[in-house]
């Protein structure tokens, strides 16, 4: 077992996961072959990733370790992680560090525009670390992201995946008052797996989020995502659909759960690529605007294509 540290000169060596440290190893079944993927290695990704490193910002593709990187960064689509790289939250599912963050970076909506304007996205998603430090959760500097990358870049349209701002009052409000082209926020799993997996969220909470944004400002896309392969059922991957649907979300997401260190969770189950296209036609049935559904999907995987679908999609039931 390998122990993943940060190096930094002025601190000691410590555990990326501390509060994980003490578990037992989780054991995952060995991956099928539609889950793997080809290393980065190609000049894109090399000029993405300078680009990110210039303007010092980090990226959940890296952070998260998103096994779509080479693809995304070869063509300079890069998510952007705003507000630090340390998450207050401990989901047993994800890879970004955790612990007491550092203070907000005043500069950082300017960075990620300047980053946006480089590397000419004319689709941009922007998401976050969970901020329960902080008493809007973040909300005002993910809206003055936006309105930075409205300024520096008005023909891109810009999509951002937010925290669930649980108990930050008033938070849900600045961002959608911004008017991003896409509101997303994950529900990750079903209900029955919060507590193991997503620990410190709140499901209908979460549903209630989308569903206020939507009575906020209806223009706004409504995206939601969960993983598959952490012990749920089918019936529930299908009652989180009509959760949703209720809700009003436009586009959901659905994509295989996978281990990121063995002191994660463990995948339970390998979803086939036919179960993912059975789930993909069930949620049109349902009637949602736009689904992604695959082993590799992932929230924005294909953002910018998915956007222009969704959109015509819209307008077409406008006519």
């Amino acid at each position: 077992m390998v122990t993943i540290v940060d190096i930094n000169a002025n601190t000691p060596l410590r555990p990326r996961h501390p509060e994980k440290a003490n578990r037992p190893d989780s054991v995952s079944p060995a991956k099928p072959s539609w889950i793997r993927v080809k290393a980065p290695t190609t000049r894109g990704y090399a000029d993405t990733r300078n680009i990110v490193r210039e303007n010092g910002l980090v990226t959940v593709c890296e952070e998260a370790g998103c096994p779509n990187i080479g693809e995304c960064w070869d063509k300079k689509h890069a998510t952007f992680m705003i507000m630090g790289d340390t998450c207050t939250r401990a989901c047993a599912f994800c890879n970004v560090k955790t612990g007491l963050p550092a203070a907000l970076d005043a500069g950082e909506p300017e960075h990620v525009a300047e980053a946006t304007f480089k590397l000419g996205l004319t689709h941009v998603v922007v998401t976050s670390v969970d901020r329960d430090d902080l008493a809007d959760g973040g909300a005002a500097h993910i809206a003055a992201t936006i309105r930075a990358i409205r300024a520096k870049c008005p023909t891109t349209t810009i999509e951002v995946l937010t925290p669930d701002f649980l108990r930050k009052d008033g938070a849900l409000e600045q961002v959608v008052a911004a008017k991003p082209d896409v509101f997303n926020h994950n529900l990750e799993t079903v209900p029955s797996r919060y507590l193991s997996v997503r620990p410190g969220a709140r499901y209908f909470h979460s549903i209630r989020l989308l569903q206020r944004v939507k009575e906020i400002d209806p223009t706004i896309f409504t995206k939601s995502g969960i993983m598959v392969g952490l012990g749920e059922q089918r019936h529930e991957v299908l009652q989180v659909m009509d959760d949703l649907r209720s809700a009003e979300v436009d586009f959901l997401t659905i994509g295989q759960y996978l281990q990121p260190t063995k002191k994660h969770h463990a995948v339970m189950s390998f979803v086939t690529p036919e179960e993912f296209s059975n789930y993909e036609t069930v949620a049109y049935t349902k009637g949602f605007l736009m689904v992604s559904a695959s082993p590799l999907t992932r929230s924005s995987h294909h953002a910018g294509e998915d956007f222009a679908k969704l959109k015509a999609a819209r307008d077409a039931l406008a006519r």
